[in-house]
């Protein structure tokens, strides 16, 4: 269906009488219909710029001969709802994004769309509406935040969240925090490092649903709105050669996404999107096969948290692009693949060069020689957990320690801060997974507390909820089955033994099998309380973290 359903024959003449009520002309009435979905508010950092890159998609649209209609499209600010109720609802507006705009496009029979996204769950549920849709559909992200700079050296809003537990620790005082409040954010845009939208951006490059800069052309330069301009241009092609996004989202371009994600060192919550993403695409993402992407593709990238670099820096030394052609050099990527400029992946990378061999390492000399995201199994995970590798010190890339178990966020951060946890403890926080929280919040207070407080490199944090792609260290989420449903996460006892063995992709608690079994005869589950609403129906409908935390449908 496209919009002749609604503008065209003797029928539709009720219809047309409401595009005249809109100001459109005849000639108008003419042309494709393009959606722009458009996710600006004035609530989210990353958002609040999206109106400029709305009205440069727009004239694109117009020059190139088409119609477009800006609709929207919401969002959450993660860092905004971090560390309190508001974090139970970050994650469930991937689908209500995904819904909406399905229930937009075709109530109103768009002939192509432009996707305006750019924080954390907005990238994913607009690829899961493109998917889903399947009509000729392109992305332009808002941009990433400029780094901030405090001492000469360059910061970001994962330094604040460790610098309150340097607060705590004694280490830092508040008149310096009170400076860091001041500076991390200096600009709109996604937050400067390779956090979870910064990834997905980047990943939407690299899958082909977004032109050259996409995810690293900083929010502040004047190329984000000639890009934009350019992506108005490019949906009218597209529309006419009818390239859809399935034709573009296919296993190989998510395994070529999959491998970028490994070499730049990608929020784990790639690990949930990627595979909810695919299942829109009809393609079916195991998660088994993120280690056999990462036995052979080095991390090529070390950006904020795990290293000094930052997304404007990324940008400079080449891109998403750059990256992809150090990688093409060992063939691990698939270069016959359309892509949403029209052209081929090898035909995008021909112009691409590694312009700073420190912010992107040429793949002969990487950072590390596998992926910079680890999928961990065992007795403790019998579906997986996962680890950003890339961001642990490694001293703490095998550990074994005593459990230090809560079942909130809340009672953790609370232990840290209060000196109660010691070098050496895995701090496991359960009961907030999709599920259990509901909506699996994410865990960076916890992390930035124990980073902070100075246990970085001594201190593991394993939950069944997520962290923010802001988190570093021995980190594991996502730890499945989740307590809520039964998990042997649910089955730790204070002073358990943890063995964390990210080489070997192992988590194990050291307990036999009888004894775990003896547990769970004894075990009843604790289910948080939620507000009536949204968060209710999702806890009954929400999938494991290892099927990407889809929601089901009754077949």
């Amino acid at each position: 269906m496209n919009s002749e359903a609604t503008l065209k024959g003797l029928q539709r003449a009720p219809h047309r009488s409401l595009f005249n009520a809109l100001g459109w002309t005849e000639e108008e009435m003419r042309k494709p219909v393009i959606g722009v979905v458009c996710s600006q508010s004035e609530i989210v950092p990353g958002h609040i710029n999206l109106d400029k890159i709305c009205d440069a998609v727009k004239q694109g649209i117009a020059e190139a001969g088409g119609m477009p209609v800006m609709v929207p499209a919401i969002a959450v600010c993660d860092g905004i709802a971090m560390g309190h109720t508001g974090m139970k609802y970050s994650l469930v507006t991937r689908d209500l994004i995904a819904d909406s705009t399905e229930c937009l496009a075709r109530a109103h029979a768009f002939d192509g769309m432009v996707m305006i996204p750019n924080c954390d769950k907005n990238v994913p549920g607009l690829l899961m509406a493109a998917a889903r849709v399947n009509i000729p559909t392109i992305f332009v992200s808002g941009g990433p935040m400029l780094a901030g700079h405090i001492d000469g050296r360059k910061r970001s809003l994962s330094s604040i969240f460790e610098a309150v537990g340097e607060v705590t620790a004694g280490r830092m005082t508040e008149d310096k925090l009170k400076e860091y409040e001041e500076k991390v954010c200096p600009s709109c845009g996604s937050c400067s490092g390779m956090y979870t939208a910064n990834s997905m951006n980047c990943l939407t490059e690299a899958i082909g649903m977004g032109l050259r800069g996409n995810g690293t052309i900083p929010a502040v330069y004047s190329a984000r709105i000639r890009l934009a301009k350019h992506a108005g241009n490019k949906i009218m092609e597209l529309v006419e050669k009818n390239i859809r996004p399935r034709d573009i989202m296919t296993k190989d371009a998510f395994l070529n996404a999959l491998a970028v994600d490994m070499a730049l060192g990608c929020s784990t919550n790639t690990m949930l999107h990627l595979p909810a993403i695919a299942l829109e695409a009809g393609v079916n993402i195991d998660l088994d096969i993120a280690n056999e992407v990462s036995e052979k593709t080095p991390n090529l990238c070390h950006l904020a948290p795990a290293g000094p670099t930052y997304m404007e820096d990324l940008e400079v030394a080449g891109g998403v692009y750059a990256v992809m052609k150090e990688l093409c050099k060992r063939n691990i990527l698939k270069t016959d693949l359309i892509t949403a400029s029209g052209l081929t992946v090898e035909e995008n990378l021909k112009s691409a060069f590694n312009a700073n061999e420190e912010v992107i390492r040429p793949i002969d000399n990487p950072y590390l020689e596998k992926g910079g995201i680890a999928v961990l199994k065992g007795n403790l995970a019998p579906q997986y957990g996962v680890v950003k590798a890339a961001a642990v010190v490694p001293e703490m890339m095998v550990h074994e320690g005593p459990a230090r178990v809560f079942d909130c966020e809340e009672d953790a951060i609370s232990a840290i801060l209060g000196g109660r946890i010691l070098a050496g403890d895995v701090v496991v926080i359960r009961y907030v997974g999709p599920k259990g929280g509901p909506g699996m919040p994410e865990m960076l207070s916890p992390t930035s507390a124990i980073a902070g407080m100075g246990l970085g490199a001594s201190v593991a944090l394993i939950t069944d909820g997520r962290f923010s792609g802001a988190s570093r260290g021995a980190s594991i989420g996502h730890v499945s089955p989740e307590a809520a449903d039964g998990g042997p996460i649910g089955l730790i006892k204070e002073g358990d033994i943890i063995s964390i063995d990210i080489p070997a992709h192992k988590l194990e608690v050291k307990l036999s099998d009888a004894e775990l079994e003896a547990r769970r005869k004894d075990w009843k589950p604790y289910v948080p309380e939620v507000p009536k609403g949204y968060l209710q129906r999702y806890r009954a409908m929400v999938s494991s973290a290892s099927d990407g935390a889809v929601l089901n449908v009754a077949e």
